[in-house]
């Protein structure tokens, strides 16, 4: 998905397609954490290997770290702060997204 994501932008310098994979990891994380809380319908270990282990190998931490670090030496400090903040408040925003799609459908 990334790659396809990056192919699409045309973009060379910013890394769209991590930012689109850890967000849309971030929407379905919220949305099965409201879903989990809502029917506690799983048990710890099974919010554990969804979350952290499928969700965490589908997300790529270590890749946008690396790409920042990239932009950074590569004298793209704009880039690389937009980068930062883009997955942080995108993640966020795609969290609470999950959560709210979650709690309309089965509350």
């Amino acid at each position: 998905m990334s790659g396809y994501v990056q192919e699409l932008s045309k973009s060379i310098q910013f890394p769209f397609g991590t930012l689109a994979v850890n967000i849309l990891g971030c929407v379905v994380i919220g949305f099965l954490a409201e879903l989990a809380d809502l029917r506690s319908a799983i048990t710890g270990e099974t919010r554990a290997f969804f979350f952290v282990g499928l969700l965490g190998g589908f997300t790529t931490f270590s890749a946008f770290g690396n790409e920042t670090m990239h932009l950074l030496r590569d004298g793209e400090l704009l880039l690389a702060c937009g980068n930062v903040v883009g997955h942080v408040v995108l993640g966020l925003a795609g969290v609470w997204l999950g959560y709210s799609t979650a709690y309309l459908i089965w509350k």
